[in-house]
């Protein structure tokens, strides 16, 4: 063999080791390595090496768009394009789906030098081939430019084209299969993920109103939504912002995960809180730092049994507005509230809000049914009542004219005026059993008006261990129902008396103006008010345990004063009890109804 030959079968040997070799490292890259990205560019890197061209071009094809995007490797950095299926070289071998090798490029009608206009390149040889898919479909170009040296391609790099083309098919092909698969897999766990979400909400949704539907009180519904809550957002704790049926006086009810048995609770003013702030907001408020953020509130927040580091809370929405709040709160260290965490306090507040109303709905029912029975009543006994008053008006008359008329004239009028006072509680005890709120407004002369009182008070304590003390402002003139208001008084009189026997202790009277207000105040020595009831000390058929006691007492001060637009609060230790009751005054340009003749106005 010559010596030319030899050095010919070296050098194809080395060239088909270097084939041998590119097609084992791209075969390796193609069991290895998902990233079809650093494939692909494996495969344009050895592709122009063993064909000694200047660049190597792969597109891809875009169904959606009918075009291809190519993948240009330019001094070892990888660049798109973008061209028509049908146009230029590479356009016409992904419609006919046929390879294309050009050695002069400038003169073949089919190439199209824009591109070269466009980068400044100057194009002279190609070598252009499909890529197709085990189902022969063609899914994109490769292309290969300006062979080294100045000859063009020959057939023997057309078929190491043809082979890394095969292989690049098949790494495109397997990367789509790979990534269609990942994008099922994650359908298929999102579902997953939605019905367990689904099934868990109804799970809660469940045991929330079973829990509810055994509740009893406010307080026993309260406490088993805010449990179910806490531990459904795994949250430090929960709470409830609602308003007093009867009274209308809002109060928080505080959950402590770690003292799962009973609810603390907080008298709330509107708006005040996190839990005010969202009654009155029509999204869910979420605050990441309740430290820093202007609607926590010392009062409420700061009082919890827990300390809360960031809130999430929504509305209770009622049939006219919200009728409270709900909200979970999380301490440092607990997971974070975030949107799942929204959407359950959501759902749970919507469940709750039904099933407050639904409560509330019931109890003013067995109030109303209870009210208007004991309404029957009373209206029965009172109309008894009739008779011996009549005759016992008639004998005080009788000894109004009987001899030491002074003495039976004196003790005549106060028997009249005990009458009187009959009466008034006979018309006031029929009108809150009817819900009527009809008041008389007159000007009253505090002097004479504790005078009158002290006199009657005096008998009711004689031969008991009571000390009573006035502190009265006998310069006072001021304006309210006198008949109605000595009835409220004289309740809190009784109810005094009552807490300090048997044992005794100090009556106080007191009365004068305050701000503009009149404050008429009742106080005593005895135990103070059991913290138990002190939430709902003013509402219907709430008792301190009294012998006989029927709750209307106090129900019946707080509606006196109600119907004068005023305002009743009390203080309680165990040195005694204050209760005060603030009475808004006209100023001096509204006076109406004060005549001449003293008389004042009707108010209902």
């Amino acid at each position: 063999m010559a010596a030319e030959d030899r050095v010919s079968l070296a050098e194809a040997l080395r060239r088909e080791q270097r084939v041998s070799e590119a097609l084992r490292e791209v075969g390796i890259a193609l069991g290895t390595t998902l990233d079809l990205d650093d494939l692909l560019e494996l495969i344009l890197t050895k592709l122009t090496e063993l064909v000694e061209a200047d660049r190597a071009t792969l597109y891809l094809l875009d169904e959606a768009h009918d075009e291809l995007v190519s993948r240009l490797v330019v001094g070892g950095q990888v660049r798109s394009i973008r061209m028509k299926v049908g146009h230029g070289v590479a356009g016409m071998v992904a419609a006919t789906g046929k390879p294309i090798r050009l050695n002069e490029a400038y003169s073949d009608p089919r190439f199209e030098r824009d591109w070269d206009l466009l980068t400044g390149y100057r194009t002279t040889s190609m070598l252009v081939a499909p890529l197709k898919n085990h189902l022969g479909r063609t899914i994109g170009v490769i292309q290969v430019l300006n062979k080294r040296g100045g000859e063009g391609f020959s057939s023997d790099d057309e078929a190491i084209l043809s082979a890394l083309s095969t292989q690049a098919a098949v790494a495109i092909d397997n990367s789509r299969l790979f990534l269609s698969l990942i994008q099922k897999n994650k359908q298929l766990l999102d579902t997953k993920e939605q019905l367990e979400r689904r099934v868990r909400d109804l799970s809660l949704l469940f045991e929330l109103e079973r829990a509810t539907a055994r509740a009893t009180t406010l307080e026993e519904l309260c406490l088993a939504a805010l449990a179910q809550l806490t531990a459904a957002c795994e949250a430090r704790g929960a709470a409830m912002l609602l308003g007093e049926p009867e009274t209308g006086d809002l109060v928080q009810y505080v959950y402590d995960d770690q003292d799962p048995d009973r609810l603390s609770t907080l008298p709330v003013k509107s708006g005040e809180g996190v839990l005010g702030a969202a009654m009155l907001s029509k999204d869910a408020l979420r605050i990441a730092d309740l430290s820093r953020d202007v609607r926590t509130s010392s009062a409420v927040e700061r009082q919890f049994p827990f300390t809360a580091e960031s809130a999430l809370a929504v509305a209770l929405e009622g049939e006219r507005g919200a009728l409270g709040a709900m909200g979970v709160f999380s301490a440092k260290g607990s997971p974070a509230l975030g949107d799942e965490d929204t959407g359950l306090l959501r759902l749970m507040a919507a469940n709750v809000s039904t099933a407050v109303r639904l409560f509330n709905a019931n109890t003013v029912r067995e109030r109303e049914e209870r009210l208007s029975s004991i309404g029957r009543l009373l209206s029965q006994v009172i109309h008894d009542f009739k008779t011996p008053m009549t005759v016992i008006s008639g004998y005080a008359q009788l000894m109004a004219e009987a001899e030491d008329r002074a003495v039976r004239q004196e003790h005549t009028e106060e028997i009249l005026r005990q009458f009187d006072v009959l009466t008034a509680m006979q018309r006031e005890v029929l009108e809150f059993a009817r819900g009527e709120r009809t008041i008389f407004i007159r000007r009253v002369y505090l002097k004479k008006f504790f005078s009158d009182f002290e006199r009657q008070v005096r008998l009711e304590i004689d031969g008991q261990p009571i000390e009573l003390e006035l502190q009265v402002d006998g310069k006072v003139v001021a304006r309210f129902d006198e008949g109605r208001m000595a009835r409220a008084i004289h309740n809190l009189v009784r109810n005094a008396m009552e807490a300090m026997l048997p044992k005794g202790g100090k009556l106080t009277l007191g009365a004068n103006m305050q701000d503009g207000e009149l404050s008429i105040r009742v106080g005593d020595t005895g135990p103070g008010i059991p913290k138990e009831i002190e939430g709902k000390l003013f509402q219907s058929f709430v008792t301190m345990g009294k012998e006989g006691g029927t709750g209307l007492g106090l129900a019946i001060v707080k509606k006196i004063v109600d119907e004068h637009g005023g305002r009743v609060s009390f203080q309680s230790s165990a040195q005694g009890a204050t209760f005060e009751l603030r009475l808004p005054q006209p100023t001096q340009g509204d006076k109406a109804g004060d005549g001449p003749d003293g008389l004042g106005e009707s108010r209902a």
